[in-house]
């Protein structure tokens, strides 16, 4: 019993679309958590109140309100710092493509004044209107940027030009865990008990932070080069506060757990946390197996996905050790309620009593398997796609803005649709542009 870890599963949403002809993109909320901040009484705090967005309650959640523009402070030397903190695309060097996420490609890059090397997500905003996919975007920036953590991949920088939304973010060259098992790389058991504790704490910080991520597997895990994991892609991630619970239909199947399933169905009484413990539960068994525990895939109906919970059990390996099993047996639990679904829930468990969890968060406990540093860990066929199929490949951007520009000067240029121009101006206003090192603060003009 099991899916082939082989085949890639698509990744399901069933989302509230982008609203109305006018592209009335929703307000941004304010960032979770204590994300980075100039300091309102310095210099350069001063001399942004008249262009800043601070964070203010609305009557249900957090928006971002806009203050009134007023004339800055002329402090000396302020317009040059302003201009340091607007990082854009020409501040990168494009080295190769790596990757595709959900809604974009993924290059390495590096900038160009501290020499760093980054992971850098971009969008086309002309494709994500056609697609539905705004919400999903802005959705994904407004979380990470109030997230930082050791077993996340971090925002660092967001920015925008006239075709494209970036996200530039940690850079993990160990690959991901897709990848691997498409490798044939056999996880120990060790190995996967580290997984489960450092995955474990990620998701007690989310969940601190009101976060239902959505789509935990294999293919959202990266490593790092000393084989740490890190939780990624955010896109189709839910904020719920106090007892709320999440009611649409959203992540990739085989991992998603069954009163995610029952809500689709029947209506159901929604879900909450407990989803991404199950999905963690999958993933760790597919791990040590090479498939999954239910035979599930992209077009699985949903009554026989449902059907297949109340009948089939999971077998699990004799060659485990009954402490992992008891551990997956936990994890896959049907009733959400009974489910581990807590970093308190998960250090209960005998077989993690001799966990040094301090130890686990400050990296110290070295994985089992390490990611070949020799080597690019991923499809080298994404660059071959950047440089031959890509209608608009990055690395000539620069040419084809300048082309455009002038193009747009003359007569020649050929104007968008009302309905595409005015929603492509939506998207431009409502961008939020965050760097990391230096302020958050909402795009105005």
């Amino acid at each position: 019993m099991g899916g082939n870890h082989s085949h890639k599963p698509q990744c399901l949403t069933r989302m509230r679309k982008v609203r109305g002809p006018g592209c009335d993109f929703p307000p941004r909320a304010a960032p979770l958590g204590q994300g980075p901040g100039i300091p309102p009484s310095t210099t350069l705090g001063r001399a942004l109140r008249g262009t800043a967005c601070c964070p203010a309650r609305g009557p249900r959640h957090g928006h971002f309100a806009q203050r009134r523009q007023c004339v800055p402070d002329p402090v000396p030397g302020v317009a040059l710092l302003l201009r340091q903190l607007l990082v854009n695309f020409d501040h990168f060097q494009i080295l190769r493509a790596i990757g595709k996420g959900s809604f974009g490609k993924v290059c390495i890059v590096q900038k160009r004044d501290t020499k760093k090397m980054y992971a850098m997500k971009y969008m086309n905003k002309q494709k994500c209107i056609e697609r539905d996919e705004v919400r999903n975007v802005f959705r994904e920036l407004q979380i990470m940027q109030g997230l930082e953590h050791p077993f996340l991949v971090n925002l660092w920088y967001s920015f925008q030009d006239e075709e494209d939304m970036f996200m530039v973010v940690d850079l993990l060259l160990g690959g991901d865990l897709r990848y691997h098992l498409q490798q044939n790389v056999h996880f120990t058991e060790g190995t996967v008990k580290l997984y489960i504790c450092e995955l474990a704490l990620a998701l007690e910080y989310l969940q601190r932070y009101h976060i239902i991520h959505r789509d935990i597997k294999p293919d959202n895990i990266l490593l790092d080069e000393h084989g740490h994991v890190h939780i990624t892609d955010f896109n189709i991630a839910t904020v719920v506060k106090g007892a709320e619970r999440a009611s649409s239909m959203a992540g990739t199947k085989p991992y998603m757990a069954p009163e995610v399933f029952q809500v689709y169905m029947d209506g159901g009484p929604g879900y909450s946390y407990p989803v991404d413990w199950w999905s963690l539960g999958v993933t760790a068994y597919e791990l040590l197996r090479g498939w999954r525990p239910y035979e599930i895939h992209s077009a699985t109906p949903m009554d026989e996905i449902l059907n297949m919970f109340k009948v089939e059990r999971v077998h699990y390996s004799s060659t485990w050790c009954k402490g992992m099993v008891a551990l997956l047996r936990k994890l896959l639990t049907k009733d959400p309620e009974s489910r581990l679904s807590s970093l308190r829930d998960i250090q209960s468990v005998p077989y993690l009593a001799d966990m040094n969890w301090d130890a686990v968060f400050e990296k110290a406990l070295m994985p089992g398997f390490v990611p070949n540093k020799g080597r690019l860990n991923c499809d080298p066929t994404f660059e071959l796609e950047e440089m031959i199929l890509e209608s608009k490949p990055l690395h000539k951007k620069k040419k084809r803005l300048a082309k455009n520009r002038s193009r747009d000067s003359t007569k020649d240029s050929c104007p968008l649709n009302g309905h595409l121009q005015q929603c492509l101006e939506t998207v431009r206003k409502e961008f939020i542009i965050f760097n990391r090192e230096k302020i958050c603060w909402r795009h105005i003009t």
